[in-house]
């Protein structure tokens, strides 16, 4: 057989073959975007493997359609180690802006001609930002504000309807009181200000579900400041459309039948990452299959276990013993893929682990667990694991040795 494409990307942002499931979304993004004061920003949140980079990347050309001008990045954590960082990322960013466009800016006139003249200059760079911001006195704040109005009103008016501020892996901001910085809340104060006076500077930021409760921690009007879309996994027909219309193409060799797209939507939970990631080994193992002239079938328990190595195995591994204990006391709970309470794990830990939690100490392993990435606290004070399918993972665990208290 000729050699043939597969169609499916799992990956880290990589865009799918066919987005489903996301219009809902989309629109909602669409109606904010038509604002003409800012009044709400948006987080974009949810769990690891999603679909909300390739989310946020379908929203840019919605957002250049409607005039905005679009600044991308993902927020590293250095970018969050103080606020002067933080500055220079955001001033780094609306330089490779400013170097496309030609900008205006006003030149003072000699003495008996109209006292300024409006001049079309060449496109403005990272030099040229910077020196705004060193010249301007005052906290870092104040300087990056100075370099943001000036941006702004180097953009002839009714040229655009705002600059979108996009950045993915959000979750990475945060304030540290101890070393006296708050990069955070700098980005808070300084958006807040400029929407506030009616330029339309809008935030989009996408990250894990620690995000928002960062964001309250912060400033507590965050939870006034922005409109937040959590994102689930695909529902049935959504899942069942992200399968089955990448191989529609008649000249594709392979074609999912009812009953495998029915066994992928199972076993990918909806996620749209499992769901490539189990839909590229399917094709590639059924490509193998039709060479060799032998019946195509779903390889399942070599799928399942190259999903644990390549997505669980590295997390699972940078846990310690007990922490596993109480993942996996967890993960017996009846509700482990929604939301449970410290009380819940406590009192199931008694009836399993020959040596339980104490409400304290399960409170505290949980505060680690989430600093860790296993799991989140909502606002509620009811904990989620934070990896998508991971309590089905860690069930399998479940055989390794441990101090059970029943067989």
């Amino acid at each position: 057989m000729d050699a043939v494409a597969n169609p499916f990307r799992p990956g880290a942002g990589h865009m799918p073959p066919y987005l489903a499931g996301r219009t809902r979304e989309q629109d909602e993004i669409r109606q904010i975007l038509k604002q003409t004061t800012i009044l709400e920003n948006v987080v974009l949140t949810g769990l690891r493997g999603v679909g909300k980079t390739v989310l946020l990347e379908t929203i840019r050309p919605i957002a250049r359609s409607m005039r905005w001008l679009w600044i991308g990045q993902d927020m590293s954590e250095a970018a969050s180690i103080s606020e002067s960082m933080l500055a220079q990322r955001i001033i780094a960013d609306l330089a490779v802006m400013t170097s496309t466009l030609l900008l205006r800016h006003t030149k003072q006139l000699a003495f008996g001609f109209n006292s300024t003249e409006t001049i079309v200059s060449q496109p403005v760079g990272y030099e040229e930002l910077i020196q705004v911001f060193e010249k301007t006195p005052g906290l870092i704040s104040d300087k990056l504000k100075a370099v943001m109005e000036f941006v702004w009103h180097s953009i002839p008016p009714g040229a655009v309807a705002g600059i979108v501020f996009a950045y993915d892996e959000a979750q990475n901001l945060a304030d540290h009181s101890k070393k006296e910085q708050f990069p955070l809340s700098l980005m808070l104060d300084v958006f807040g200000s400029f929407q506030r006076r009616g330029i339309p500077y809008l935030l989009i930021l996408t990250g894990l579900p620690t995000l928002f409760p960062k964001l309250v921690e912060a400033r507590t009007y965050s939870e006034r400041m922005f409109h937040t879309i959590f994102l689930r996994q695909l529902d049935a027909e959504a899942s069942r459309e992200a399968i089955a219309k990448p191989v529609e193409d008649s000249a594709c060799p392979i074609q999912f039948s009812e009953e495998t797209v029915h066994n992928i939507v199972g076993m990918s939970g909806g996620y749209p990452y499992f769901i490539q990631f189990i839909c590229r080994e399917i094709f590639d193992a059924w490509l193998g299959q039709l060479d060799k002239g032998t019946e195509p079938s779903v390889p399942v328990v070599e799928i399942t276990r190259k999903l644990d190595n390549d997505f669980f195995v590295g997390r699972w591994a940078k846990a310690t013993d007990r922490q596993r204990e109480l993942m996996q006391v967890i993960a017996l709970l009846p509700n482990c893929e929604q939301e449970f309470t410290v009380q819940e794990v406590v009192n199931s830990s008694k009836d399993i682990l020959a040596k339980s939690f104490s409400n304290s100490h399960a409170n505290q392993m949980l505060s680690s667990l989430s600093d860790a990435g296993f799991v989140y606290k909502n606002r509620y004070g009811k904990y989620s694991f934070a990896v998508p399918l991971f309590a089905s993972f860690v069930k399998r665990q479940l055989t390794e040795s441990i101090n059970w208290s029943h067989p």
